[in-house]
């Protein structure tokens, strides 16, 4: 998010936003051991007198759509081809991934180097639903140099199966145990569905209210996680910057780009949800300054407008992954948002 330094006669804006080394290198998912031509999503459909039952797609299908994502991403990242990209990429992640496109030439020369490096997902385990309790799959893998695991979430877009979502998880917050059926199966759940306190397409209109309110409103559902507690604190100190003498900073919840949610049923009873958020950020003068000032965009500001003006409007799109206790508050364990507009 941004912060704020004063030069004189005007005010210069500095957005600090953590950069992945690549929107897909962020990414990673659920579970199955290895791939195999097993048509669950992990361990072996029970024999029984009627057909065995089948999984959105087999375990074969889903590693060859996520190497293909792989291949057609790495290609994509090296020139910057938004076309390409968009052919294995849709929702919350290539909201995202256009952003850091568009913004590539703000970067260092080493993180433009880290974004265009190709890589790889290994470790890869698969979720996959039965079939016709889905249109999804999910898997859990470790990109290339990294030591996180990551959720993934591949849906059917224009008859073609893309990533929509992709966030990773650490040892302080790992990814909880997924449940599976006795064939195998990972258990998707109806996001309208109230687990807890929320239900998981509640989640992401909770976070935002964090940022918006202080956690005044439906934010009080949420537990207090390391993530809750800096979004708490993007509110609480948004006018101790060091511009707080010339302009006020506001924040205000919006609808996401995409608002698709994902949720499955973990092994202890509860559900993980993997949901889309958004907000803006407002940076306006005070009326005494409006006169003559006005307030500089940042180089990842000016990508979009560079003039200066009396306020700054930023968008932020995110996407984020919580875990819903059967009883009790939603944790939120993972999240991940870009600059994607400035006007």
């Amino acid at each position: 998010m941004p912060r704020h330094t004063i030069t004189s006669p005007r005010l210069r804006r500095l957005a600090v936003l953590a950069i992945g080394v690549t929107t897909a290198v962020t990414l990673t998912a659920c579970t199955a051991d290895t791939d195999s031509t097993s048509t669950a999503g992990r361990g072996r459909a029970t024999a029984s007198a009627s057909p065995a039952p089948t999984g959105v797609v087999t375990t074969q299908e889903a590693s060859k759509i996520l190497t293909a994502y792989e291949n057609a991403n790495n290609r994509a990242n090296k020139k910057r081809d938004s076309r390409l990209l968009a052919t294995v990429e849709a929702g919350a992640v290539n909201v995202q991934s256009r952003a850091d496109y568009q913004q590539f030439k703000t970067w260092t020369k080493k993180e433009q180097t880290e974004y265009g490096s190709p890589f790889r997902y290994e470790r890869r385990e698969f979720a996959i639903p039965r079939k016709g309790t889905a249109t999804w799959f999910a898997v859990s893998a470790t990109a290339t140099g990294a030591k996180d695991r990551a959720l993934l979430i591949f849906d059917k877009v224009d008859d073609t199966y893309k990533l929509v979502m992709a966030l990773y998880t650490d040892k302080r917050e790992p990814l909880p145990e997924l449940a599976f059926d006795k064939n195998g199966f990972a258990e998707a759940v109806d996001p309208a569905k109230q687990v807890g306190s929320l239900a998981p397409n509640q989640v992401g209109d909770a976070f935002e209210d964090l940022v918006e309110t202080g956690g005044k409103k439906t934010g009080a559902k949420l537990a207090s996680t390391p993530l809750t507690k800096s979004a708490v604190q993007l509110y609480t100190e948004r006018d101790k910057q060091n511009n707080s003498k010339y302009a006020t900073n506001r924040y205000f919840a919006k609808p996401p780009k995409d608002p698709s949610v994902y949720a499955l049923k973990l092994a202890g009873g509860g559900v993980l949800a993997a949901f889309p958020s958004a907000h803006t950020g407002e940076t306006m003068l005070r009326p005494a300054f409006m006169a003559s000032y006005k307030i500089n965009p940042s180089k990842r500001e000016a990508v979009y407008n560079s003039s200066s003006r009396v306020v700054i409007v930023d968008e932020y799109q995110g996407q984020a992954l919580a875990e819903l206790p059967p009883t009790g508050k939603a944790r939120v364990i993972s999240r991940e948002y870009r600059l994607v507009d400035s006007r």
